[in-house]
């Protein structure tokens, strides 16, 4: 059974928490004590009914003012699939923990107020989600019970934000006219509505396909452990655990373990002691070369029919996470899958307006939740794919020297094969 991974987004009040409760009310995947805690709460809605929101909003702080602060995951599954939800906040100084939330996801579902329209909000997260890759949205005007699940209010979101969506890079944009809080077109199809005969929230998430979004052409694996048990019955075996983050390997194929260059053969693919003819992204597996070859933590074996460069210069767009401005000469530093570098933050190139989507030349730092483009180069070579490329390998954090705690999440955008430590396969 496959597992779908999506995220909620939207302004303040939107009923993203409330939604997903309905989800997992409405399919049973509440625990008894789980109801039995919230109803005994006394949080109930005007209706009377129980408030699902809290199911999700599980800070004592979100409780008490109402609102999502961290981002909050939720597991259910249907006869069809598995899902894990990211419910991310709302309020603006939380831009970053809707980053985090989205960096795993298939699809991202954003809700709007009926009532309210298009919002900042709106714009803000469907733009985070593109620049983040997610390829589907799912734009879920939420509250129509409230506008009397009015038809023509319905429709006039949904051109007001194709207007305004024209700008991102998403493969699919889903429209669905729900009320969270009724559970209209949630899991299932809404009896106030006969004008919308499109698939309920549920249906829809069953039906995504999620295979389609891995890449299967460039084989990426970056070696987490080097397995060398040291025992009688393995004296010699030396084995590479990692996971292959894209691409398909299999038996027999020549590789290249990336920066050294080193070549060699694919001995043997291993899955929990079982042996496999092949192995392909998402899998995590133990890969044994047919000649030993001086492998350790970071470096990634790639395949020798592709032409491949290391580099240790790079352009990004970075989501700055941290109160302290990001400036030119910032060093910090990088991770990327296996492999951590020092870097250093050459230049800041511009910073995009996230309501606009426009590039503000104009700026020497960026703020807490901004979005720019930097230069950066790092002491050890890196193999990076272009994030629109290989989302599964041109992804990276980078980490403050001195706290050790995460201050921004980048996504490569070129790769410079200026560096003299380049190798070619």
């Amino acid at each position: 059974m496959d597992i779908l991974r999506f995220i909620t987004a939207g302004s303040v009040d939107d009923g993203k928490s409330t939604l997903i409760g309905r989800l997992l009310y409405d399919t049973k995947q509440i625990y008894i004590d789980q109801l039995e805690a919230i109803e005994s709460s006394g949080r109930v809605n005007e209706d009377g009914e129980v408030d699902l929101s809290l199911l999700t909003d599980g800070l004592k702080a979100e409780r008490e003012q109402g609102i999502t602060i961290d981002v909050a995951y939720k597991y259910f599954n249907t006869g069809r699939r598995k899902f894990i939800i990211a419910d991310a906040p709302g309020h603006i100084q939380y831009t970053r923990n809707m980053v985090t939330g989205a960096s795993n996801s298939n699809l991202a579902i954003i809700l709007v107020d009926a009532r309210k329209g298009v919002q900042e909000q709106t714009r803000r997260h469907s733009i985070i989600s593109s620049l983040l890759g997610i390829p589907r949205l799912v734009i879920c005007i939420n509250k129509m019970d409230l506008v009397g699940f009015d038809q023509n209010v319905y429709n006039q979101i949904v051109e007001d934000y194709k207007q305004f969506a024209q700008k991102l890079r998403v493969k699919e944009i889903t429209f669905i006219p729900v009320s969270a809080l009724k559970g209209d077109n949630i899991v299932s199809q809404s009896t106030e509505m006969d004008w919308y005969n499109g698939p309920s929230l549920l249906d829809h998430l069953e039906q995504v396909p999620v295979s389609s979004d891995f890449n299967l052409e460039n084989a990426r694996y970056p070696v987490q452990y080097v397995i060398r048990p040291h025992t009688h019955e393995h004296h010699d075996y030396r084995g590479y655990a990692g996971k292959v983050i894209s691409g398909i390997y299999r038996k027999g194929d020549e590789i290249c373990v990336l920066p050294s260059g080193a070549k060699s053969t694919i001995k043997s693919l291993e899955l929990g002691g079982e042996a496999l003819e092949e192995a392909f992204a998402p899998m995590s597996v133990v890969m044994q070369l047919e000649t030993d070859i001086d492998i350790s933590r970071g470096d990634v074996i790639v395949k020798t029919d592709e032409d491949l460069e290391v580099s240790k210069e790079f352009e990004a767009l970075v989501c700055w996470m941290n109160n302290k401005p990001l400036k030119p000469g910032a060093k910090l530093i990088l991770r990327h899958n296996s492999t951590e570098s020092r870097a250093v933050v050459r230049k800041i190139q511009y910073k995009v307006d996230i309501n606009t989507l426009d590039n503000n030349e104009d700026v020497d730092q960026v703020e807490l939740n901004d979005i720019c483009r930097v230069f950066i180069k790092t002491a050890t070579p890196l193999l990076l794919d272009r994030y629109d490329k290989n989302r599964a390998n041109g992804g990276f954090i980078l980490i403050d020297e001195t706290s050790y705690s995460t201050v921004g999440a980048g996504m490569v955008a070129s790769i410079s094969h200026e560096s003299e430590l380049n190798y070619m396969i």
